[in-house]
């Protein structure tokens, strides 16, 4: 995948302003919650039920894909063009997903790269927005003619319209529900592969034989993963290690309790099949809230459709979860993280639209813009720690003595005399404003990192 060179004032009429800055916000975020969460698990992604920060920034990012399938699609005639241009943008997501995720990188702290093959991790965050946009891109495609319609009166007229994407929504989440509540999951072993582990190639046993429950042990999504995957292939740090009946703290260096059941020592694939076709969902609500764009040309219009719909998702996600009919769990995506998560971007959104483009409040979230509009570059570089790797390789007698380490320890760590709060500062006034200004300069040069 190669930088793109286009001219300004091609580039700048195609794209909306707010959703450039809302992109540009959840890459800064996943900067935040992966780089600081480390020192701060309150922002980090929650062990299991819940929702922390970082918990936001997948389905951010999912809903901003959706938004963003039919403000692409319009302007593309062909069929046959536009098909070409969604399988090069999968084949390029999947490449990169699993070059960063699946094992081959070990960046930013270890100064190696090389897979084997036999535990090579094939989900990912690049794979899972692959087939989420696989599936409502070709949607659209096929169903490009409705651009075209005029909107009859009624709030409702527009859902009508795309009936078929809602349709195919209330089906992914039929046979979600029916295959995490109705399949069977049997005991099933593994061996720890995890090197770091002071338990590694020891064997342990997780009994189950159970349907419909919902916890670490013995959910449908695992079973489904490590069936079809391969529990090789999964993720090997699960968030769920962190959980207060493996650890008796919640960072993530803390060793296990003595009594920790032996699930603690598992993989667990927070990207994986069933969870990814749930994820689906958070995609549609994006593509609704592209229509809304697309057909609606009132302002106030947008914005009351989008805040009724974003509220009603927040408080429908918060009671199944508060009333214990759903967990909210990233891990497992369940249908009330769906809810939450996507109205939360509803919302987000929509006080952004305000901001930008009611307002025209623009310039004090331009270095948010420039990382929305590169932002490819920021995530690989940055959020996957590839140009820290690069950085930490230029080393001084010791691989702890890098440039990144010494302006951690010395300007920031030391000064404040406190881990925690020296690496937040680091992330909030160093980081991020590092790569704002980086995509500022690409931006001026005319650069752009483009699936």
């Amino acid at each position: 995948m190669e930088p793109v060179f286009q001219p300004q004032n091609l580039t700048q009429k195609r794209r909306v302003d707010s959703l450039d800055i809302f992109r540009g916000l959840t890459v800064a975020l996943m900067i935040l919650v992966g780089d600081a969460g480390g020192e701060w698990p309150q922002i980090g992604h929650a062990p299991w039920n819940g929702s922390n920060l970082a918990d936001f920034v997948m389905p951010f990012f999912l809903f901003i894909v959706g938004m963003a399938i039919p403000l692409t699609f319009k302007r593309i005639s062909s069929r046959d063009h536009a098909v070409k241009k969604m399988i090069v943008r999968i084949l390029k997501l999947l490449f990169w997903g699993i070059m960063l995720q699946g094992g081959f990188s070990h960046a930013p702290d270890k100064l190696s790269y090389g897979v084997d093959m036999k535990k090579i991790r094939w989900s990912g965050i690049l794979q899972r927005i692959a087939f989420a946009y696989l599936v409502m891109a070709l949607m659209e495609i096929l169903k490009k003619k409705r651009h075209t319609k005029d909107l009859p009166p009624g709030w409702l007229s527009i859902f009508k319209l795309y009936a078929s994407q809602w349709l195919m929504g209330a089906c992914i989440l039929v046979i979600y529900l029916a295959v995490i509540y109705g399949m069977y999951v049997p005991h099933w072993q593994f061996t720890v592969n995890d090197e770091e582990s002071s338990d590694y190639g020891k064997a342990f046993t997780v009994e189950c034989g159970v349907r419909g429950k919902l916890d670490p042990a013995c959910n449908a999504v695992g079973y489904i993963d490590r069936k079809i995957l391969g529990i090789n292939h999964l993720h090997q740090q699960p968030a769920w290690k962190r959980s207060e009946a493996c650890t008796e703290t919640v960072t993530y260096e803390a060793p296990f309790q003595t009594s920790a059941p032996a699930w603690c020592n598992a993989p667990f694939e927070p990207e994986g099949i069933l969870s990814s076709i749930s994820s689906v969902l958070s995609t549609i609500i994006g593509v609704h809230f592209g229509h809304v764009l697309v057909h609606l040309k009132d302002d106030t219009a947008r914005l009351k459709h989008w805040t009724v719909m974003g509220l009603s998702l927040l408080i429908s996600g918060l009671v199944l979860h508060f009333t214990h009919a759903m967990p909210l769990n990233k891990q497992l995506y369940t249908f009330s993280y769906v809810c939450v998560t996507s109205g939360a971007a509803a919302l987000v959104f929509s006080a952004i639209y305000v901001l930008v483009d009611m307002r025209g409040w623009k310039s004090m979230f331009l270095p948010f813009q420039r990382m929305g509009m590169n932002a490819m570059l920021v995530y690989v570089m940055a959020a996957e720690g590839i140009f820290a790797g690069f950085i930490n390789g230029w080393y001084y007698n010791d691989p702890q003595n890098t440039l990144i380490y010494w302006i951690q320890n010395h300007v920031f760590i030391g000064v404040w005399n406190s881990q925690r709060v020296g690496i937040l500062l680091y992330v909030i006034f160093a980081e991020i404003p590092f790569w704002g200004i980086v995509a500022a300069i690409f931006h001026r040069l005319e650069i752009y990192w483009k699936l």
